[in-house]
């Protein structure tokens, strides 16, 4: 009988009522926090498919540093990139084509809580996970899957390998000898001379998977991250 009558207590109501508020309280910070760490400062990511292995595969669950800020500041940060070659990153296609901001932020929110399964773009408004391999001035060329670069400045070219301390095997398919050297996934390429703010960015998998040799080079703009930790499976924990 007493508990039915503080059903009716003013001072129980109140309360009650200050306790949800609470609870509502700490939720919508939970909310800003999140989305606000996730949208400008980390995101996680699972990859969907095998074009960076065999260092990534599909189901590969991983945080990447957003570049988000480094954009928004970029007019006081002329010159400078936040990511280096060798490393890998997230291509955004779309930037720059107006995609809302807000709602950019709020799509980490819904990815998170619904597992990486819903988003608020269309599903083939995508981010690509890519390598970048030449960077703004660079010449790029490639023979059997392999780049050579030579940096701006610079009198002589490398290998992809040697202008980089990131550790890395591509896999390089193997292709008929008279498959035409033209076409975009046969292994060679021509000199290319990247414009200002132009990158080259390529798959880990060499085959016939879509990256610069078939975009062209990107701009620096729409690299949006870069790989810090890959946290799943825990069996290939690595930090980058």
């Amino acid at each position: 009988m007493a508990k039915r009558w503080r059903q009716y207590s003013y001072a129980d109501q109140q309360n009650h009522l200050r306790q949800v508020r609470i609870v509502l309280i700490w939720l919508f910070a939970f909310i800003v926090v999140y989305t606000l760490i996730s949208g400008l400062l980390v995101s996680n990511r699972v990859l969907e498919n095998n074009t960076m292995k065999p260092e990534f595969l599909a189901g590969d669950r991983c945080v990447f540093l957003s570049f988000t800020v480094h954009h928004l500041l970029r007019d006081k940060t002329e010159g400078s990139l936040p990511f280096q070659r060798g490393q890998v990153v997230l291509v955004d296609r779309t930037a720059g084509t107006g995609r809302p901001f807000l709602r950019t932020i709020f799509d980490s929110f819904v990815r998170f809580f619904s597992f990486q399964r819903y988003s608020l773009f269309p599903k083939d408004d995508v981010l690509f996970v890519k390598r970048v391999i030449g960077l703004p001035g660079d010449t790029v060329s490639m023979n059997n899957y392999v780049v050579r670069v030579k940096p701006a400045g610079e009198q002589y070219e490398f290998t992809e390998f040697e202008l980089t301390s990131a550790d890395y095997i591509p896999e390089l398919p193997q292709v008929s000898p008279l498959w035409d050297e033209s076409l975009p996934f046969s292994g060679f390429m021509d000199s290319k001379v990247l414009g200002k703010g132009e990158c080259f960015v390529l798959s880990d998998d060499r085959s016939t998977t879509n990256d610069s040799r078939t975009w062209g080079p990107v701009p620096a703009a729409s690299i949006t991250g870069r790989v810090l930790i890959r946290y799943w499976p825990l069996t290939r924990f690595k930090r980058y």
